[in-house]
């Protein structure tokens, strides 16, 4: 069951540092469906991410 552990932890910390990756998009401004695309998929692997690493027993 080590993949399993991995992948939960994986997520957690994609979870965690995810959000410095927002920064870049907002300095640029959403001005282009580019930018906007970028955002949404940012969010979307973001929240699997949390679903994925919500299990994670570092972070209780």
């Amino acid at each position: 069951m080590h993949l399993g552990n991995a992948v939960t932890a994986a997520g957690f910390w994609i979870g965690t540092l995810l959000p410095v990756a927002y920064f870049p998009v907002f300095l640029v401004g959403i001005d282009s469906t580019t930018s906007l695309s970028i955002l949404l998929t940012l969010l979307a692997v973001h929240m699997v991410a949390l679903v994925v690493g919500h299990d994670y027993p570092g972070s209780r």
